[in-house]
């Protein structure tokens, strides 16, 4: 698109307050600034990073991704420096943010400051506009899945027998890191009652938060059988081995209780996987309920498991027409050359005069 690009990330794996920066192939320069022990302290020395590299590299833009403290410190920054300021609405910052212990006046002061509102779906647009008693013009810049390597396939035999996978187990599929806010208790309770019925297991594609570890402790500890068929991946190298177990998956579930578009549900939908998932956030953005998938409505999340039987019961031909249909939703919305038209908007109207 004709834009220079700078990426400024937080780390800890670095010494606090120090700045690392390197250029990648494709000419995005990332720097990496370490981590003090308090946010507060981190969040001033970022200012003053931030000065000290527009100073060198003359912005015209700064782009919060998520509203705090990213999209905070990017206006307050480009305020200070007199040019345009972008946040985006992410995941569930705005409803983290609303409710103690998030920054309410931090999160309405960044709102009605920023030059131009962006969010991963509709849903958070809405709320943004809501908290701003007005239509904030939100561009929707939808998440983008590379559909080539996200495709339908066969599943990979010798992958389920190196993951232990029992050759009559149906596999019930998570993508992400598992942790409540992505519905683990749901999860779980799914397991239990598909394995009263037939021969399962919970394949988990990458790790649990360590901190909502403990929660699957005492599920093992309580129900040691299903949780002896509790499988977890590990973190993954490549987006192609994501891609491989997601094609073990005999059916997908994102029982969420916040999100704005979860990346993990478009890459299953782009591998033709049945999908059951909740309503929360942009999730029926994509997913309609009995064409592409199914959604369950959060408050009637604990029908999970029976939603997983409905699914599982469903003939072969009627699961693939619905795998089908949910792949023809990623190419029709989530692809590169509309996350690419979006961009090019933002740009449009924050700086009338970039390449966009």
């Amino acid at each position: 698109m004709g834009a220079r690009v700078d990426v400024l990330a937080w780390t800890r794996s670095a010494a606090p307050g120090a700045l690392s920066s390197a250029e990648d192939a494709s000419g995005v320069t990332l720097h990496r600034l370490g981590l003090f022990g308090s946010t507060d302290l981190s969040m001033q020395h970022t200012l003053d990073v931030l000065g000290h590299l527009h100073s060198k590299r003359r912005y015209e833009l700064v782009w919060g991704h998520y509203l705090s403290p990213p999209g905070f410190l990017a206006v307050v920054f480009a305020a200070s420096v007199g040019i345009a300021s972008t946040v985006s609405a992410r995941g569930n910052d705005v409803d983290q943010q609303m409710f103690p212990p998030g920054d309410f006046a931090r999160l309405l002061w960044t709102l009605q400051r920023a030059d131009v509102l962006t969010a991963a779906s509709a849903d958070l647009g809405r709320k943004m506009s809501l908290l701003l008693g007005r239509d904030a013009r939100v561009e929707v810049i939808p998440n983008a899945v590379d559909a080539r390597v996200f495709s339908p396939g066969p599943a990979d035999p010798a992958l389920r027998e190196r993951l232990g996978i029992a050759p009559d187990e149906v596999v019930l599929g998570f993508s992400g890191e598992l942790r409540h806010k992505k519905g683990l208790p749901f999860l779980l309770s799914a397991l239990s009652e598909v394995r009263r019925v037939r021969p399962a297991c919970l394949l988990v594609i990458g790790e649990v938060r360590p901190r909502d570890a403990e929660h699957l402790v005492a599920f093992r500890a309580e129900h040691p059988e299903d949780g002896a068929r509790i499988v977890v991946s590990g973190a993954l190298a490549t987006t192609e081995d994501i891609a491989a177990h997601l094609r073990l998956c005999d059916v997908y579930l994102q029982p969420s209780l916040w999100e704005g578009m979860p990346n993990a549900l478009l890459e299953a939908m782009a591998c033709a996987r049945p999908v059951i998932a909740s309503d929360a956030g942009g999730i029926p953005e994509a997913v309609d309920s009995k064409h592409n998938g199914f959604v369950v409505p959060k408050a009637l999340l604990n029908h999970l498991g029976q939603a997983c039987l409905d699914v599982l019961s469903m003939s072969d031909a009627q699961r693939a027409a619905m795998g089908a249909a949910a792949r023809e939703r990623i190419l029709e919305r989530f692809v590169a050359g509309n996350e690419e038209e979006a961009l090019r908007r933002v740009l449009t109207r924050a700086v009338p005069s970039s390449p966009g």
